[in-house]
């Protein structure tokens, strides 16, 4: 549910905002704002934590190292549980540990999301893979 909130932006920034919002298929400036707004705060309230644009959409994404949704499948996959786990990734990944606890703390807070983008994920290199056996199969 939404609730409005009357917010007066600088000249300059209203415009770049507007700007932004154009180039940007389906995006309002008010929609725009809003999704920039929560994505400030969650990379205030979990440092680390970015967001990145790609062909299948904006993402949370660790600063240095890959999405939080891949960090999350790697952590699952493997048989190594609690601080084992963390250095696997580290090794992995090549990343301090402070950047896996980042990912973490981010998947605990936002599971739903994160478990989409795995969804996808896995069902994307599900339907690659199938299209790929039926190029296979046809030129065979």
């Amino acid at each position: 549910m939404t609730a409005p909130l009357s917010v007066r932006f600088d000249r300059d920034v209203l415009d770049r905002l507007r700007q932004h919002a154009a180039a940007i298929p389906g995006a309002t400036p008010s929609g725009l704002a809003q999704r920039l707004v929560d994505e400030g705060l969650r990379m205030a309230e979990h440092p680390g934590v970015v967001f990145r644009d790609g062909p299948a959409g904006r993402r949370a994404a660790l600063v240095v190292g890959p999405d939080v949704w891949e960090l999350v499948v790697f952590l699952r996959e493997i048989d190594d549980r609690g601080e084992a786990a963390v250095v696997a990734a580290t090794e992995t990944f090549g990343l301090p540990a402070s950047a896996v606890a980042a990912g973490v703390r981010y998947y605990t807070a936002f599971p739903t999301e994160i478990d989409a983008w795995i969804e996808e994920s896995q069902a994307a290199s599900v339907r690659v893979e199938e299209e790929w056996e039926r190029r296979r199969a046809l030129l065979a």
